[in-house]
């Protein structure tokens, strides 16, 4: 296993969201009319200022209008405020390995498509988009149904699947708590434009940097976890939490740490496949200390296939120098006694 001291350090575990509200009654089409009024005419009065203005200005006429207007089926402020939580169109479909999908973790701690390999079995589905949200898969065998409880645990259950993988998804449109920090070109853009320079750059950047830090000290107590449960014999918890460091945009160093200890859970599971893949993840990333990886006991198992040794040699550059010298030696005749 990895040393859990290279990268972590004692820091709080963070709070749960709160889950997601359903959606409330519509709003009524007179009352959405009164709206669309009052908006034109706020927008006219914010006319000559800078785009930003003008966008707080019609926000701010959104949340009046709601109060001015007869409420109806409940009131046009509720209506408001649960139609942003609405839920989003849900659709099923059924692929086989290799998926071509690639998953990353939102914010709320659950499993998203991040990218789709063009020409693979999920594009030609036809119906995946960047966004899109993972609501149930199956299980590891059979035709049971795990609903997507966390990202850790829903990527195990796609990792491992055997035969094809079945799953339930939402579409959100590229809308996603994950999808993209927030816009400081756009925000640069629009006041050089208005000719108005605000602090709301400076705020965006603060924004950003709080984020990036939330999600490292999430990484790092996910990977104390993991590494706690590795030791205790609990592979399969300790893959949620080394799934969960890989699904929440790790930096360089923690992604390779990560995935190699996902390949070392694989083989104490006896996932070869599953296990040769996270191996070759952790090479991808960087990963290059080949003498713990040729000697880890806890990549045993690994170690006894065809696809081990091919791997290795692909990516040590050592072992690859080596069979170089060693063959030119054999051309002019060196290695004769």
């Amino acid at each position: 296993m990895a040393l859990a001291h290279q990268l972590v350090a004692n820091r709080p575990l963070l709070p749960t969201p709160a889950p997601r509200v359903p959606r409330a009654s519509s709003i009524s089409g007179s009352s959405s009319n009164a709206r669309q009024t009052l908006l034109r005419w706020q927008g006219a009065r914010a006319e000559r200022r800078s785009p930003l203005a003008v966008a707080r200005a019609a926000s701010s006429s959104s949340s009046s209008s709601s109060q001015m207007e007869p409420k109806s089926e409940g009131g046009e402020a509720a209506a408001e405020e649960e139609g942003e939580k609405q839920p989003y169109e849900e659709y099923e479909v059924e692929i086989l390995k290799p998926y071509g999908l690639k998953f990353a973790k939102g914010r709320d701690g659950g499993t998203y498509i991040e990218a789709i390999l063009p020409g693979a079995a999920a594009d030609q589905t036809g119906k995946f988009e960047v966004g899109d949200k993972v609501l149930a898969t199956s299980a590891v065998f059979g035709e049971e149904i795990w609903p997507a409880a966390g990202y850790g645990q829903t990527m195990y259950c796609i990792r491992q699947r055997v035969g094809p993988l079945y799953m339930k998804m939402e579409k959100r449109f590229g809308k996603w708590d994950g999808a993209a920090e927030l816009s400081e070109k756009e925000i640069i853009r629009a006041e050089r434009n208005s000719g108005v320079i605000s602090n709301r750059v400076r705020e965006i950047q603060l924004q950003n940097y709080q984020r990036k830090m939330e999600q490292k000290m999430q990484r790092e107590e996910d990977l104390r976890m993991g590494l706690r449960l590795y030791k205790d014999g609990k592979y399969e918890e300790a893959l949620e939490k080394f799934e969960s460091v890989l699904g929440s945009k790790p930096e360089i160093n923690e992604s390779s740490i990560a995935s190699y200890n996902v390949a070392c859970c694989y083989s104490k599971l006896d996932r070869i496949q599953a296990g040769i893949s996270a191996l070759e993840d952790a090479l991808k990333a960087g990963y290059e200390d080949f003498k713990r990886i040729r000697t880890d006991p806890d990549l045993e198992n690994l170690r006894k296939t065809e696809e081990f040794n091919v791997l290795l040699n692909k990516y040590d550059e050592s072992f690859i120098n080596e069979n170089a010298i060693n063959a030119i030696k054999s051309l002019f005749g060196f290695n004769k006694k």
